[in-house]
């Protein structure tokens, strides 16, 4: 406030000593040049020059201002431009998450020629285009992603790989991983991506041969990775086992079975449920002797109660003595159902009915179970207890799937 006072004042006193050279001497002008000539006071030309700089200055600001307008009302200005990429990128990015694949393919395709860094809008392009079953047109946005910003290579293919498995191209998805952990051996998410798609594609071996890399990245959380090793040695060597059936004679298989056993390390060879899936096919093979000696041994170390079970189901060398073997765990797991119906199914080999019956009956007290309701029935049917046979038939048959009665029966239609 005083600042514009002072102003004012200032104003004043140089208006008033303008004033005052003005009333002592007007001054003389002369301007000629050829036939042109100019005179005015000193005064008059002064107030000439400044309205002249005000008439310049006025006009600058005026070309300014239209030149700024023009570009609001002008479609091609570059700020149109920039305004009409970013509701591109917004209605594209909305249609791609409302599943509008059409639009979302051209808004983004737009966005994506458009902008400086335009990884995501043809990432995401490429996922509306195959969305379609327009794979060509998906391919040729990702070849053109990676054209623009050849740095961004494993993220493309990764995208890429997933593409072709949403597609059901899975050969193609695996042949994009494999380059990729060629190139990129160690990244996280090209090890998870693959171990995934061989568990996919029942590819065991392969996903075998991948567990070392699991476990030296730490891809995987520790048990997760545990379980999924487990499973992998687990059905390599029931896979090891069938293709061996194919390719072999005589006892079909167990070579290559044995061969993938003896691949596994001590430690593996000592975990319960890889000695299960061991044990299995041997026995599914015909070398149910060398099963009950992996089974017995296995059960001195430890006792777990799915070997027990399985115990009861292969036959070795000596009954008598698998049958003994069997009743020295009972001592110590009196109350395991799986172990008294081994117990009963051994003695029903050894043709002693009675303690069969004693041992199926106290699993099944323990248990209802499918498998004790059908050996009890098969056992009772021989007694002669047909009655009581067929009762625990029928409630063996809906142990197995009690939703089979879930539904009541559909009404008889008479002819």
């Amino acid at each position: 406030m005083k600042r514009g006072y002072v102003i004012v004042f200032v104003l004043i006193i140089l208006a008033a000593l303008a004033g005052l050279a003005i009333s002592r001497h007007t001054g003389y002008v002369l301007i000629a040049y050829d036939t042109f000539r100019y005179e005015s006071s000193l005064w008059a030309a002064l107030a000439l020059l400044v309205a002249i700089a005000l008439v310049v200055w006025l006009v600058r600001g005026v070309i300014r201002l239209l030149t700024a307008s023009s570009g609001v009302v002008n479609p091609w200005s570059r700020r149109n431009r920039s305004r009409r990429v970013q509701v591109a990128i917004e209605k594209g990015q909305m249609d791609l998450a409302e599943g509008r694949w059409a639009s979302a393919q051209r808004h983004l395709q737009r966005a994506a020629e458009a902008e400086p860094q335009p990884l995501l809008y043809y990432l995401g392009a490429a996922r509306a285009a195959s969305e379609q079953g327009h794979y060509e047109d998906s391919d040729t946005l990702l070849e053109r992603a990676l054209e623009r910003q050849p740095q961004a290579e494993l993220a493309i293919a990764l995208n890429h790989a997933q593409l072709q498995l949403d597609r059901g191209d899975s050969n193609g998805a695996l042949n994009t991983l494999q380059a990729m952990q060629e190139r990129h051996p160690h990244n996280p998410q090209v090890l998870r991506q693959l171990q995934r798609l061989y568990r996919q594609r029942g590819d065991w071996p392969e996903l075998v041969r991948l567990m070392p890399e699991l476990r030296k990245d730490n891809v995987l959380p520790a048990q997760e990775l545990a379980e999924l090793e487990k499973r992998a040695w687990s059905e390599n060597l029931s896979l090891a086992a069938y293709r061996g059936a194919e390719n072999e004679s005589g006892p079909a298989g167990l070579p290559a079975l044995e061969l993938a056993w003896q691949q596994l390390s001590s430690a593996q060879r000592q975990e319960p449920a890889l000695i299960l899936a061991y044990a299995e096919q041997l026995r599914r093979h015909g070398a149910d002797v060398q099963a009950e000696e992996v089974l017995r041994s296995a059960m001195k170390r430890d006792y777990n109660s799915h070997l027990a079970r399985l115990y009861g189901l292969v036959r070795g060398s000596d009954p008598a003595k698998q049958l003994q073997t069997a009743e020295g765990w009972l001592k110590q797991h009196p109350e395991d159902p799986g172990l008294l119906l081994t117990l009963g199914r051994l003695c029903l080999q050894s043709s002693l009915w009675g303690k069969a019956r004693d041992y199926l009956e106290g699993s099944l007290r323990l248990e209802r179970n499918p498998e004790a309701c059908a050996e009890l029935a098969r056992l009772l049917g021989r007694l002669g207890e047909t009655d009581r046979s067929n009762q625990l038939f029928q409630e063996g048959l809906g142990l197995l799937d009690e939703r089979l009665l879930a539904r009541p029966l559909p009404a008889l239609v008479r002819a």
